[in-house]
C-alpha cells in the first residue's frame, strides 16, 4: 500500500472495544497478521486532548506494523488530526486510515461513518486533504452505499485514488443492513474492478478457509481485512497466512493452547493498566471465548461478571479439566456459531 510493504494480505479490521492494544498483541504473537489498526477514533476528539481518545490509540513496538483509523465529516479537521498522529507516533505509524464505513447514529449524525457515502463532493475533498497532510500511506474503509439504491462505493474507489489513497477496504454491505443479510461478494468484486493501480481488501463473513478463498477467489481483491472471525478465532491470520504460501493451513490449536490464549490476553490487559482496567474490558470478550471455549452456562455468567485477577484464575482452572477431555476429539469450527449483531446501528 503505497510504499507500505506487508508481510501478509490478512489484516485485523477495527473493532470498537475490542481491537485494543492487548488484544493486537496476542493475535500478533500467533503470527500471519499483516497490519493491525486501533478502533475507529474521532478527530476532533484527537485534537483536543481527551484521555480516552488518546487510550485508543495507545502502542508500543512490539505492536508493528499500526495503523489509526480516524472518522469525522470536516476536512481541515481530519487534516489536523492526522498531521497530530504523525507527530505524536512518528515513525511506529505505518498507515491512517479513514472510516467511511460505520452505521452508528453518534457517528454519522456529525457526517463521519458512511454518512460520507452519500456526499462524494465532500467525501473526496475530505480524502485528498488528509493525503495531502501527511506523509505515510492514508487508506479508506467504506461500505458499498446508504442502501440498495444508493450503491456509490465502486464510484468513490475511482475518485479516492485519483485523490492519492494507498488502499482500500470495502465491506459488502450497505448502511441499511448494519450487520445483518449476508456480504454481497459481487458487489466488492465490482470495487475492486473501479480501480486501476491500488489495492482492495475484502471484508464481511470471513470466518474460515472457505470464506477466504471465495473472497479472494471471487472477488479478485488483493487481501482480506478481519473483524469478528478473528475475535472467534484468532489464530485465522496464521493458518490463512500459511495457507497462501504453501497450501496447507496446518492444525487448528487444542482447547487447552485456547484456554493459554485467553490467559495471556487478560495478562496483557492487566500489564497495560491494572486489575479493574483488565477485569472491565474482559467482560465485553467474556461471551466470545465462551464461545470458543464452551465452559458451560455457569461459568459463562461468572465471566461476565469478572472483579479480580484471582476470580479469572479460579474460573481458569474450573475450566482445566473438560477442556483436556475435549481435547481427545478434533476441534470442529462448525461447533461454533457466529451470531451476528442485527439493525443499522448494531456495532461491536
Amino acid at each position: 500500500m503505497g510504499a507500505l510493504e506487508l508481510a501478509s494480505r490478512f489484516t485485523m479490521a477495527p473493532l470498537a472495544g475490542y481491537t485494543n492494544l492487548p488484544f493486537r498483541l496476542v493475535v500478533r504473537s500467533l503470527g500471519g497478521l499483516g497490519l493491525a489498526t486501533t478502533d475507529l477514533v474521532n478527530g476532533r476528539a484527537l485534537l483536543t486532548g481527551s484521555r480516552k481518545t488518546l487510550d485508543l490509540i495507545e502502542t508500543c513496538p512490539e505492536d508493528r506494523p499500526y495503523a489509526v483509523q480516524i472518522y469525522g465529516g470536516r476536512p481541515p479537521e481530519l487534516a489536523d488530526a492526522a498531521r497530530f498522529l504523525v507527530e505524536k507516533i512518528g515513525g511506529g505509524l505505518a498507515s491512517i486510515d479513514i472510516n467511511m464505513g460505520c452505521p452508528v447514529n453518534k457517528v454519522t449524525k456529525g457526517g463521519g461513518g458512511s454518512a460520507m457515502l452519500c456526499q462524494i463532493t465532500s467525501a473526496v475533498e475530505l480524502v485528498r486533504a488528509v493525503v495531502e497532510a501527511v506523509p505515510v500511506p492514508v487508506t479508506v474503509k467504506m461500505r458499498l452505499g446508504w442502501d440498495a439504491s444508493q450503491i456509490t462505493a465502486p464510484h468513490l474507489a475511482r475518485e479516492f485514488e485519483e485523490a492519492g489513497v494507498a488502499g482500500l477496504t470495502i465491506h459488502g454491505r450497505t448502511r441499511e443492513q448494519g450487520f445483518s443479510g449476508s456480504v454481497d461478494i459481487e458487489g466488492i468484486r465490482r470495487v475492486v474492478q473501479a480501480v486501476r493501480r491500488i489495492p482492495v481488501l475484502g471484508n464481511g463473513d470471513v470466518r474460515n478457509l472457505t470464506d477466504a478463498a471465495r473472497m479472494l477467489g471471487e472477488t479478485g481483491c488483493a487481501g482480506i481485512a478481519l473483524g469478528r472471525g478473528a475475535l472467534l478465532n484468532p489464530w485465522i491470520f496464521h493458518h490463512l497466512q500459511r495457507w497462501d504460501t504453501t497450501g496447507d493451513p496446518g492444525v487448528p490449536p487444542t482447547y487447552l493452547r485456547r484456554l493459554d490464549f485467553m490467559r495471556d490476553h487478560f495478562a496483557q490487559l492487566v500489564r497495560l493498566r491494572d486489575e479493574r482496567f483488565a477485569c472491565l474490558t474482559f467482560r465485553k470478550m467474556a461471551a466470545w471465548y465462551c464461545r470458543m471455549l464452551r465452559p458451560g452456562r455457569e461459568i459463562q455468567q461468572e465471566m461476565v461478571m469478572l472483579h479480580s485477577v484471582s476470580h479469572f484464575d479460579s474460573l481458569c482452572e474450573q475450566m482445566r479439566p473438560a477442556l483436556e477431555e475435549r481435547d481427545t476429539h478434533p476441534w470442529h469450527e462448525t461447533q461454533v456459531p457466529l451470531n451476528l449483531p442485527s439493525g443499522p446501528i448494531a456495532h461491536w
